[in-house]
């Protein structure tokens, strides 16, 4: 019997690469379409097809991809992630991650492929209203990513309603951690996320590793977030899309969070731990619009999907990120 075909929009990027990986684990034949633009055609693996384009205006060779390959579903990931950026740049953000969506949809809809699963964001939520955080509550997003992501869904349910279209959206709190032979991880220039910064500074790439605030209302002091491993993550699409392989059923959305937190202190306490240095952590002044804390209601995606994190306790998440940085210290570059 042929394998399902499943199409990967941004399946050289950092998340996508874990996906492409669980997805031939899982007995998929995944094809790649990324624009190479934040992804690495290092992190390919060998058996898997690479095609190389951006959603906005490489929409012939999409075309080609879905009409040669006919996959049964996709998962997309292909879009601009960096919040701050999109505060100072709305319009590349809209026009990537929206527009680009919007390509992708068009063309799904002409080769008859009504199957997405959508990486969508818990920035969708904004500030929370309450902790952890529901599905169903209210979505006020506080950047232009997060409404880049809430425009998104918002698309999808509509789609639901007006063609025989069905997707789920999941919606990411903080993903991290690598390949747990420290094969394949993370490798974003320039880096914003906690764990790449502190492992950086442990390394000596950084001078220090600044603390934004120590003033919250949480035990330490520091921000609360829900760490979510990415071998965790790439599976919870997995199973994300075999739902969607035997059942119409709309449009969904999902936490994908373990519903617990760890805060800015205890992340550089395991880093310092997991590598053996001591480096420089001092305490600085808040970052504006930085909520205290963030934390999942991870519920539902368990209890319908079937799904259980098994790598996203800190521990795990800081040695499987270490042994990549260490081993590769200037990511995918040689």
């Amino acid at each position: 019997m042929d394998k399902q075909k499943i199409l990967v929009t941004g399946g050289a990027g950092y998340i996508g690469s874990f996906i492409v990986r669980a997805l031939l684990k899982s007995g998929f034949k995944p094809i790649i379409f990324d624009s190479l633009e934040n992804g690495h055609k290092e992190s390919v693996p060998p058996e898997v097809e690479l095609g190389v384009g951006n959603l906005q205006c490489d929409t012939q060779i999409l075309d080609k991809i879905f009409k040669k390959e006919k996959p049964q579903g996709v998962i997309h990931f292909a879009g601009y992630i960096e919040a701050g950026e999109s505060m100072k740049d709305p319009q590349k953000f809209f026009f990537n991650n929206v527009l680009g969506t919007l390509n992708l949809l068009k063309i799904m809809m002409e080769n008859k492929i009504f199957k997405l699963v959508f990486s969508s964001s818990a920035a969708v939520y904004g500030e929370p209203q309450k902790i952890p955080i529901d599905e169903e509550d209210l979505k006020v997003p506080v950047n232009n990513y997060g409404e880049t992501k809430l425009m998104v869904e918002k698309i999808l349910q509509w789609y639901t309603k007006a063609y025989d279209f069905n997707s789920i959206g999941l919606r990411y709190f903080n993903a991290c951690g690598a390949a747990l032979d420290g094969s394949v991880g993370e490798d974003h220039d320039p880096e914003t996320h906690l764990i790449p910064l502190a492992i950086q500074t442990a390394l000596g790439q950084r001078k220090e590793f600044t603390i934004f605030g120590n003033d919250y209302p949480t035990p330490d002091g520091s921000c609360i977030r829900d760490y979510i491993h990415v071998l965790d993550l790439a599976q919870a699409h997995v199973a994300a899309l075999e739902s969607l392989l035997g059942k119409k059923s709309g449009f969904r959305a999902y936490n994908v969070g373990t519903g617990e937190g760890y805060s800015v202190l205890e992340v550089v306490q395991m880093v310092k731990k997991v590598s053996g240095i001591d480096f420089a952590s001092p305490i600085g002044p808040r970052r504006p619009g930085d909520p205290a804390r963030l934390i999942a209601k991870a519920d539902k995606i368990k209890k319908e999907l079937n799904w259980q994190p098994k790598y996203s306790d800190l521990k795990t998440i800081v040695e499987s990120a270490w042994k990549w940085h260490q081993s590769h210290p200037k990511g995918f570059a040689p």
